[in-house]
């Protein structure tokens, strides 16, 4: 990725985010929240196996490049991690870098970097970014509830309310990818049986294609011997795909009627999603129509780290 350097206005108000990915800790900063200019925009690797607290050095490491590439200090700094905070207890769970699990987090990097932080979910950052930079910016920009959607390795979700991610009273805003959904998924990581990322995340979807035929392909193989219509197992698991993500999002729609929903991730990025899967959706909605935009991103993995920054877009 090539790295954008520039010296940052003293007076500006600088956002500042960090994306605390599995494999890398990706750094931002921008010039503001009115000219989202980027002044810097660099990665570490995150080091995951080496511990929690080498973690925590990797991301001092990055913010030093940080101050030294824009000759500033950071007044907040804004992280997208792969889990959430538990509000009760200020730890993290959920956490697919498990290290991080049951860590105070934004405590101890408060204590490492000697600057106030705000955490979310990536999924919210997803859907913070895409509204106040992506799709819902340049194309209805008069959206107020924003639901973006996570559908890849697995599946999620984050609310955005008039420009403000909402994590919720227990951090699980969002989380549609832990509702049931159907017996058939089996069992889910988290306890529970028949989740919607145990239906129609990507590696669920494979592994239905696998149970049906023996064969281990990847999902964009699949997805294309369907479009082919050569093996009628790929077309089943499309129908399989479409009819439960009608039904799956359908209950967002019931419960919180947004204003445009943004599907992200690999899943996200199959074409019969906007079209047979949006008719499904409208087959169980609670209305008689669907008026509801159904998009696709348009800032592709720029979309965390800019929704990290954005978190503290409304306190600097």
């Amino acid at each position: 990725m090539a790295k954008k350097k520039q010296q940052a206005d003293p007076g500006a108000e600088n956002l500042w985010g960090i994306d605390l990915g599995g494999t890398k800790i990706e750094g931002v900063v921008l010039r503001s929240a009115e000219d989202p200019a980027v002044l810097f925009r660099d990665r570490v690797p995150t080091e995951a196996d080496q511990g929690y607290e080498h973690i925590l050095e990797q991301i001092r490491t990055l913010v030093e490049m940080m101050k030294a590439a824009t000759g500033t200090e950071p007044k907040m700094i804004g992280f997208a991690t792969p889990g959430t905070v538990d509000p009760r207890r200020g730890t993290m769970k959920n956490c697919n870098t498990v290290a991080m699990n049951g860590k105070p987090m934004a405590a101890d990097i408060q204590r490492v970097l000697g600057v106030p932080v705000r955490l979310a979910n990536d999924a919210n950052c997803f859907a913070l970014a895409e509204t106040r930079l992506g799709i819902v910016k340049q194309e209805y920009p008069e959206a107020r509830v924003v639901f973006g959607v996570i559908m890849g390795t697995g599946v999620g979700g984050g609310v955005v309310i008039d420009g403000r991610s909402i994590a919720g009273l227990q951090g699980i805003g969002g989380e549609w990818g832990h509702n049931f959904l159907d017996d058939s998924g089996g069992p889910c990581y988290c306890g529970k049986t028949g989740c919607v990322e145990r239906v129609i995340s990507g590696p669920s979807l494979q592994q239905y294609y696998f149970k049906e035929t023996g064969n281990n392909k990847p999902l964009k193989d699949i997805v294309a011997l369907a479009e082919s219509k050569v093996d009628p197992t790929a077309q089943k698991t499309m129908i399989r795909l479409v009819h439960f993500f009608g039904k799956a999002l359908s209950v967002i729609i019931n419960i919180l009627d947004p204003d445009v929903i943004v599907i992200g991730g690999g899943v996200g990025n199959i074409d019969l999603l906007y079209d047979r899967g949006r008719d499904a959706v409208k087959q169980n909605v609670f209305n008689d129509r669907l008026d509801t935009p159904i998009v696709r991103p348009v800032l592709g993995d720029s979309a965390g780290v800019f929704g990290a920054a954005f978190l503290v877009a409304d306190a600097v």
